[in-house]
This record gives C-alpha cells, structure tokens and sequence, in this order.
C-alpha cells in the first residue's frame, strides 16, 4: 500500500466534511471566484464564510490572492488526489465484500444455509 500524509489526509477529510466547504469546492472546480460570488448561495455573514475558507486554505484545497480590490479565490486538487489515492487502495476490499453479497444473494433460496427454512 501507498504510504499517505497522516496530517493531510486529517487535514483534507476535516475540511471536506463539511457540506458548506464541500459546496465551495463544487463552484471552485468550475474556475476561480471572488469571496463575494462564493459568498452568494450561502445565508451566513461574511465572517463565518471566511471562516470556512480559512479551513480550506489550511487543508491546502484553497489559494487565495487579490486582484485589485477583490479577493479570489482557487481550487487546489492535490490534496482531494491523495485522499482519493487513499480511498482507493481499499477498492479491492470492498470490491471483494461487493462480490460476496452478490453471489449470496443470487443463491436460490433454497440453497441458504442461513435460512432457517433450511433443511
């Protein structure tokens, strides 16, 4: 198995388990976006939006940079790639469980040896 960062997956996973950040990353995979067009569909102050953007910043999805006036802000995938990375070497597991509970379920009933109709 892939050795993974232990603080970025901590990092990556914490910041992702939030359906306002989750959110935030769905508009930023479209292109980057001012505070103030992230801002729009959420009903919150602007301090507890940019609370979340603090945490996204940390886990190192986010890039934030000023043009003029208006602060943008950007996507950053690596680190949703490692976590992805992760999450895949633990495919074959469930591809495996996956593949046992079809079989047991495509079993005539008859043929249960779990079922207390059984012989």
């Amino acid at each position: 198995m892939v050795n993974f960062s232990a603080a970025t997956l901590d990092r990556t996973f914490g910041a992702i388990a939030d359906p306002t950040r989750r959110a935030i990353l769905g508009r930023l995979a479209h292109g980057e976006a001012s505070v103030k067009e992230l801002a729009a569909p959420f009903h919150m102050s602007l301090p507890a939006l940019m609370k979340h953007l603090d945490v996204l910043e940390r886990a190192g999805l986010l890039r934030r940079h000023k043009t003029g006036r208006v602060n943008r802000c950007q996507l950053v995938a690596e680190p949703l790639s490692e976590a992805a990375g992760w999450l895949a070497a633990y495919q074959p597991f469930w591809e495996a469980k996956l593949d046992a509970l079809e079989a047991f379920l495509s079993r005539p009933a008859g043929d249960n040896p779990h079922d207390p109709t059984h012989g």
